[in-house]
């Protein structure tokens, strides 16, 4: 049962949840008990040997003091009014305590149903605050559908299998004793037997159930697979449709929806086997004790009446609810410790990007960024090899090189959405690794060279991480990108919906959308990762003068492709191999001959 504790760990901050439901739980078992023991004083009635007492004895709870005094109150009923009259109250008595029953019952359900609500809930709040804390490298290995598949359905699995069963896991059990400590006080010689039948049935069942968490990791792990292809294909549809790969891309997914289904089939018929195995060894031991318990009243010498025998099987029979519950919790929670291990796989997984606890907070920018003797690698090879670059303070500083030479690398080590291997980074002096991370990312506005927008308004868009900026700060910024006059043409203005990732957008409005997203947030160092790619030529050069002013008193990094858009940059750096093999400025660079002057020439000729 590893992984057990860690989902009860959850349930502890809600302990008086549960403790209320199996006191509630408790009294509705005893109210069941006493609607059942109504059946010997009905059946010595029916029967007409139930036993006459005179005289009450004084109130106490025990078996004989309950017994004696029911026995009394049901002799005077049949002495003044008749044995009718006496059946009339056996079963009002019978409906009052099945009514209190199930109405405890509800009520330790209702009980416990915020704390099954409530686990869940703070799992996926849990799995949530990891994912948003791990480094960026933690989901170049990881598919995006098995995390989803991980964050919802095993989440999920953990409810259904797991949380609930545990809910039964001690409701079963207290009934089971008070139904056994009852029984044992009618007959001890059977209920010894019945003790040595249970144990041995439980056992019987419980070894069917022993590859039941294997099958079940392998299903969610195939789901999990699915998901990502479902991901991948509502995310890449249009270039599936553009390169006629539907029938392919199709039949991949149907293997792999029928593999999932071949092993669901076996799992579900595995745990299906659960239900009918218990059934059918439940009888055989209730076969068992009426055979036994049936001797011991047809012995002469027996204490037990057979109205007392049938009351007590009847109790008995009741035992085996609660048994097969047992059997069934030990399936579930097989299934569901599956699941647990799958989330723990994102649970456990290392950050690698952690804040000192005496991390220094830094609110200004004023002197320099400074990349010095910086080495980094994400798994073997070196992407950035010996790397020493000053950025003062109002500096425009572009990176250019051929894909692959490490541009993108150099400034995600910034941000610290990766950590340096070797060397290290600095701003003012302080070491990047020695600031606080938010302190650090608040000093920086990224435009990407994919524009990521979220499934929301234009205005939430802009103001994204700046929840606090007006209206007209926020139409100041898309006027400064350019935007301003298309968000006007869309069907809502500011409050139109983008779609998701902004795909009721062209490619040029979603970059102006980025752009006025970074121009908002006004911070002092500007990351521009070909900002203005996607941009047609007219709102290029609209977005390019309304950037430069913008970097006039901001420093600034640009990774450019097109080399026309850093002609003005006060340092120019190519890239190649992960070294920076040439800088300067572009009129400097271009008398050098070297291979920025070739990359120029290529795009000019080009």
């Amino acid at each position: 049962m590893k992984g057990l504790g860690r989902v009860i760990k959850y349930m502890v901050p809600y302990w008086s949840k549960g403790l209320t439901s199996i006191l509630l739980s408790l009294l509705s078992t005893v109210f069941s008990l006493f609607s059942f023991t109504m059946a010997s004083p009905f059946l010595g009635i029916l029967f007409n040997n139930q036993p006459r007492v005179t005289d009450p004895i004084p109130f106490e709870l025990s078996t004989d003091a309950i017994m004696q005094n029911l026995n009394y109150f049901l002799s005077q009923i049949i002495e003044h009014k008749g044995e009718k009259q006496a059946l009339l109250a056996v079963s009002v008595m019978i409906v009052f305590f099945v009514f209190f029953k199930t109405l405890f019952h509800y009520l330790s359900n209702y009980a416990m149903a915020p704390l099954r609500t409530k686990v869940i809930r703070d799992i996926r709040n849990h799995l949530n605050s990891k994912v948003l804390d791990l480094q960026l490298s933690y989901f170049t290995d990881e598919r995006k559908g098995d995390l989803i598949s991980r964050m919802t359905g095993d989440v999920n699995e953990i409810e259904a299998s797991i949380v609930r069963s545990l809910n039964n896991a001690i409701k079963a059990p207290i009934t089971i004793i008070i139904y056994l400590t009852m029984l044992f006080i009618w007959s001890p010689k059977l209920t010894v037997f019945v003790l040595i039948l249970l144990p041995v049935s439980g056992y019987v069942i419980g070894r069917i159930g022993k590859s039941l968490k294997r099958k079940s990791l392998k299903g969610q792990k195939k789901l999990g697979v699915l998901l990502s292809y479902i991901e991948e294909t509502l995310f890449g549809l249009r270039i599936i449709k553009a390169f006629g790969t539907e029938k392919k891309i199709h039949d991949r997914f149907k293997k792999e929806n029928q593999s999932y289904t071949r092993l669901m089939t076996r799992l579900w018929r595995k745990k299906d086997l659960a239900s009918p195995f218990s059934e059918l060894m439940a009888t055989i031991v209730i076969v068992l004790v009426m055979y036994v318990g049936g001797s011991i009243v047809l012995n002469s010498s027996s204490l037990m009446s057979p109205q007392e025998f049938i009351t007590y099987l009847i109790v008995f029979s009741q035992i085996i609810q609660p048994a097969k519950e047992l059997s069934t919790v030990f399936y579930n929670i097989q299934k569901g410790l599956a699941s647990v291990e799958r989330i723990n796989g994102i649970l456990d997984a290392p950050v690698t990007i952690n804040e000192k606890p005496n991390a220094t907070a830094i609110n200004t920018f004023e002197n320099k960024i400074e990349y010095k003797n910086l080495n980094f690698k994400y798994i073997d090879d070196y992407v950035l090899k010996n790397v020493n670059l000053d950025i003062k303070k109002g500096q425009k500083i572009a990176l250019v090189g051929q894909s692959g030479s490490g541009k993108s690398t150099l400034v995600d080590l910034l941000p610290r959405f990766y950590d340096v291997v070797e060397g290290g980074i600095s701003i003012d002096g302080n070491n990047i690794q020695d600031l606080k991370v938010n302190d650090l990312r608040k000093l920086m506005g990224i435009v990407s060279q994919e524009s990521i927008l979220f499934n929301d308004t234009i205005y939430n868009n802009i103001a994204f991480g700046m929840e606090h900026a007006s209206e007209e700060e926020i139409i100041e910024a898309a006027k400064v990108a350019n935007a301003h006059d298309f968000i006007l043409q869309t069907e809502h203005g500011y409050q139109t919906n983008i779609g998701d990732r902004g795909t009721k957008l062209s490619g040029g409005q979603r970059q102006r959308i980025s752009i006025a997203r970074a121009v908002l947030k006004n911070p002092p160092i500007m990351i521009l990762d070909e900002a203005t790619s996607a941009l047609d030529t007219e709102s290029e050069k609209l977005v390019q003068d309304a950037l430069f002013k913008l970097m006039k008193n901001r420093t600034t990094i640009v990774i450019a492709h097109r080399l026309s858009t850093v002609h003005d940059a006060d340092e120019i750096c190519v890239l190649q191999d992960g070294e920076i093999i040439e800088r300067g400025k572009h009129d400097k660079l271009i008398l050098e001959k070297g291979v920025y002057k070739k990359l120029h020439d290529l795009q000019s000729f080009a």
